[in-house]
């Protein structure tokens, strides 16, 4: 009776979530709106495993004393789609209270954005350089 072991019993739980759970289940299959615009759902897996096992004492001794269970749950919540838009990559969260790491994240395009208009504006025109930086950066924080 060793097969049902705590161990065998958590080996077990495990091999059926790996069964059940892909990276599909993390970022889904692009969902094709049209030629140009596709939309790709993004999730979050959450899972947790318990198992417990116990040889009750005994006047006899008997290898096939072993009591034991095991459990697993798992969870899948959607919280963002990529939307690609005529080849540009968006991200759009499903909860409006991002944190702080996903809100930066989504502030790096408009970040290269501004830096190459402040690039082209330095190149182009004779401003002060310091006035077209100033200018950019006021524009940035007003924007986001």
């Amino acid at each position: 009776m060793k097969e049902q072991s705590a161990s065998g019993l958590l080996g077990n739980s495990i091999e059926k979530i790996k069964d059940l759970v892909d990276v599909s289940a993390i970022v889904g299959d692009p969902i094709v709106i049209n030629d140009k615009l596709q939309v790709i759902p993004v999730s979050k897996v959450s899972y947790g495993f318990a198992t417990g096992g116990s040889d009750f004492p005994s006047k006899k001794t008997s290898n096939e004393l072993f009591g034991g269970g095991g459990g697993a749950g798992i969870t899948i919540s959607p919280v963002a789609f990529l939307v690609i838009n005529d080849g540009s990559v968006t991200i759009r969260y499903l909860n409006a209270a991002e944190g702080s790491v996903e809100r930066a994240i989504g502030m790096i395009p408009d970040v290269v954005d501004k830096a190459s208009e402040v690039i082209t504006k330095l190149t182009h025109k004779d401003d002060d350089s310091e006035t077209v930086i100033n200018d950019a950066v006021d524009e940035f924080i007003d924007k986001n």
